[in-house]
Formats: C-alpha cells, sequence, structure tokens
C-alpha cells in the first residue's frame, strides 16, 4: 500500500483541506494516509475528522494516526509538512514583543526580518530531524515543505537534509485572481508567468489573447491607492518598480525598508499597514477553532469538496503521468540566472511521472533581482547560523534585513538578537 505521510497534523483544518483533497481523488485510492503531531489531543481530532470525510466521500483510503514519527515516515513515497514550532505561545509572542521594545515593529514575521530569522533557526533543528528520519525509512520520498519561512526551510532539506523536497505556496495561485478581483478586472482567459523567491516572486507577463494588460492594471491600480484598501504596499512597490509581486502587502510592508519607519509614523496609516497582524491572526485562530472544533470531529456526514492546494494534483499528475503546472519553491540550478546559485527561487514547474520538473526562467529585470537579494542574503546567513552554529551569524543575518538594518543600530541588533536567543531558550540550540 502507497503511502502519504503528514507531519503537524494537528493543523486540522489544513489537514482537512490537503489530505481531503487526497481522499476524494482518483488515483489516490488505496494510499494510506499517515498522520502525524506531537500534540496527541489534536491529532486525535483530525484522525477523527478524516474519517468523517472518508464515511461521507466513500474514499478507500486508510487513516491511521501515529504517536512515533519514524513509523509514520516508514515506507511513505509523500511526505507533507505543515509544523510550527515554538506555536503562538510562547514563540511567536516572543518574536514580536522583544523587538516592540527597541522600536521595531512587524506585519506577520514569518518570513525574514527578526521573526523570521528566529522562526528559522527553531525550526530548522527539527526539519533536520525529518530529514534523517526520512533518509532512514523512506529515503525515496517527495518532501512538500507547507512551512513558513518556506525559502530557508526549504533550501536547508535539500541543501543539508539530503531529501528532494519542493516548497509550496498559496500567494502564486492566489495572485491574479486576487489583484483582478481588487481592481475590477475578469480573470478569465488570462495568462500570466510568475517567477522570483518566495513571498516576493513577481507578476513577470500578463496578457490576454495576447495583448499585455499590465498598463490597463497600472492604470487602475493608481486610482484604487487614493483610496483605502488591503493591497496599498504591493500596489505602491508596483508602480515604483514596474511589477506586482506575489505575497500580500501586509506581509511586503516588512520585507523592504520604505513602509514600517518610526521616524515616518504616517506610512502606516498612508499605506494601511495592519502592525502586529499575525499575532491577532493567532488569536482569532484559536478562538475559530473551538467553535469549528465540534463540526469537523463530530459530523459522521462532513463533506469536502476538492481545493486549490498543490499537494493532491502533485500526487496524482506523478501517479497517473498526466503533466501538472505549479509554482514551485525549488534550488536555483541556473533558473534565475541574476540570483544566487545557492537560493531557493519560486518558479514554474512540471510535474509527472518524473516528479517535480523546474523551469528556466532566464534574469529577472534587474530591479527586482536587486530587491530579491536584499532577503536572500538574510536567508542565507539565517542558513549559515544554522548550520555552523555561529552566532555572529545570526548577528550577520538581522544587520542584512532590510527593514531591520533601516531601523537599528548594529549594536542594537546584536543587543536584540542576544534577547532574543535569551528569550527563546531551549527553543534554540546553543550558540558559539
Amino acid at each position: 500500500m502507497s503511502k502519504i505521510t503528514f507531519l503537524g497534523a494537528g493543523s486540522t483544518v489544513f489537514a482537512k483541506n490537503l489530505l481531503g483533497d487526497c481522499m476524494q481523488t482518483p488515483a489516490l485510492q488505496g494510499f494510506e494516509i499517515a498522520i502525524f503531531d506531537i500534540d496527541a489531543e489534536r491529532l486525535r481530532d483530525s484522525e477523527l475528522m478524516l474519517n468523517n470525510i472518508k464515511h461521507t466521500s466513500g474514499s478507500t483510503c486508510t487513516v491511521r494516526s501515529y504517536d512515533n514519527r519514524k513509523e509514520a515516515l516508514r515506507g511513505a513515497k509523500y511526505v507533507v509538512n505543515a509544523i510550527q514550532v515554538g506555536g503562538y505561545d510562547p514563540c511567536t509572542i516572543t518574536d514580536f514583543e522583544i523587538p516592540k521594545r527597541y522600536g521595531l515593529r512587524q506585519t506577520i514575521a514569518d518570513t525574514v526580518g527578526i521573526g523570521g530569522i528566529f522562526r528559522n533557526l527553531r525550526t530548522i533543528p527539527v526539519m533536520l530531524d525529518f530529514a534523517r528520519d526520512i533518509q532512514e525509512v523512506a529515503p525515496g520520498a517527495l518532501f512538500l515543505n507547507y512551512t513558513n519561512p518556506m525559502a530557508v526551510l526549504t533550501n536547508v532539506m535539500n541543501t543539508y537534509g539530503g531529501v528532494k523536497t519542493v516548497g509550496l505556496c498559496h500567494s502564486v495561485q492566489a495572485c491574479v485572481p486576487d489583484m483582478f478581483k481588487n481592481l475590477g478586472l475578469d480573470p478569465a482567459g488570462v495568462q500570466w508567468k510568475i517567477a522570483g523567491i518566495n513571498h516576493m516572486a513577481w507578476l513577470l507577463e500578463v496578457t490576454k489573447n495576447g495583448q499585455d494588460l499590465y498598463p490597463e492594471i497600472k492604470r487602475r491600480a493608481a486610482e484604487k491607492q487614493k483610496e483605502k484598501h488591503h493591497d496599498m504596499v504591493r500596489f505602491e512597490m508596483m508602480l515604483k518598480f514596474g511589477y506586482y509581486i506575489t505575497e500580500s502587502s501586509e506581509h511586503n510592508a516588512e520585507y523592504h525598508p520604505y513602509f514600517i519607519k518610526k521616524n515616518y509614523p504616517e506610512l502606516i496609516e498612508r499605506f494601511n499597514i495592519p502592525l502586529d497582524e499575525y499575532p491577532r491572526r493567532c488569536i482569532d485562530q484559536i478562538e475559530g477553532w473551538k467553535k469549528m472544533r465540534d463540526e469537523l470531529v463530530n459530523d459522521r456526514n462532513l463533506e469536502h469538496k476538492r481545493t486549490h492546494e498543490y499537494a493532491s494534483y502533485i500526487f496524482e499528475a506523478i501517479e497517473t503521468n498526466q503533466p501538472f503546472k505549479i509554482g514551485g519553491n525549488v534550488m536555483n540550478t541556473g533558473l534565475i540566472t541574476n540570483l544566487p546559485k545557492e537560493a531557493c527561487v519560486e518558479v514554474p514547474c512540471l510535474v509527472d511521472a518524473s516528479g517535480v520538473t523546474p523551469t528556466y526562467v532566464g534574469d529577472l529585470p534587474p530591479q527586482l533581482a536587486a530587491l530579491n537579494r536584499t532577503n536572500i542574503n538574510t536567508q542565507l546567513l539565517t542558513i549559515e547560523a544554522a548550520i555552523t552554529g555561529k552566532k555572529e551569524h545570526i548577528y550577520h543575518a538581522a544587520m542584512l534585513d532590510p527593514h531591520t538594518a533601516a531601523e537599528l543600530s548594529m549594536d542594537d541588533i546584536v543587543s536584540l538578537c542576544d534577547e532574543l536567543i535569551e528569550a527563546h531558550g531551549s527553543w534554540l540550540p546553543a550558540y558559539k
């Protein structure tokens, strides 16, 4: 029996979407769906929820929960990762509250920035543990990473974990439909091309019947900027740098040095930037789960419709050899020629029985590659810190982060990093 293993299955709603999709995919019938989480209660909730979908859909997949990670992985053909190390309390709270004392404000803090750096540092050791298990008990498995920080973790699994890994993010699928909806445009029949790095990939082409739609997009965006809306940062970046970015404005506000500045507080209001957005979402999700739990766990007639999540379509394409195109995070093996070869990039990929095959992009427009490199610098130094165990590289990663460097002196950055290391305690390995 072929096997799909889901690590972090206590993320019950995400497990519903992704594994519910698999149970409704004809090519995946008869698979074992193996689920694992360190939270036994949430794992049990997910097992009950998935069996409810199985009962309603008539799927022939077998759902099995494991309390031993290595056994959950043993013999897996596909592994899906959706863990969060440290959770909202204490680690997300730490990532936000200590930087605030230095006047450093964040919105999401899960990609780069000081929050992204420390989320990486506490997650990389766990991911490398996964990699050792996979090499031992499922050496041919394809690893799908959904955990942020996407670029660094996908890079580490490929470069140091020795595991075939592709990182998957919703922002590529949602980019054009969401932007067109915001501008009152019809996305039907539109062709687009996206490439860059995760959360900062670029809409390089957007056409309909051969006609470039960017002039009309920019005209409408300039008009839209006269009123408050949720996507002001991305529109401002497009109008200044020429291209639209895949990830949301609340994310991109902290990837660049232009928007969250204590000496220019009016920018927060002008660009409608939601500071401390991720902690608010965490609290809302915790409350929402309390209300949703009974419906998902106790409803024997729970229904599920296949979503836009990539995982089931990737597995289906491999099993059937029917090609499917995704936006995937992969190592830069000459794919984007003006970004570092050590970087993880987000590019169109073809999936079929051969696996995931990335496509060649070539040079990005020079201003876009330059913006990507500012974030890649911090990503690569974060990896260096995690792999070498040298504290100095944590400082380097933070000093090279665009937003952090724009707000704090080098001495304050070092002091902030030291406070965060101490506050994280056993969530981090020892650094020398």
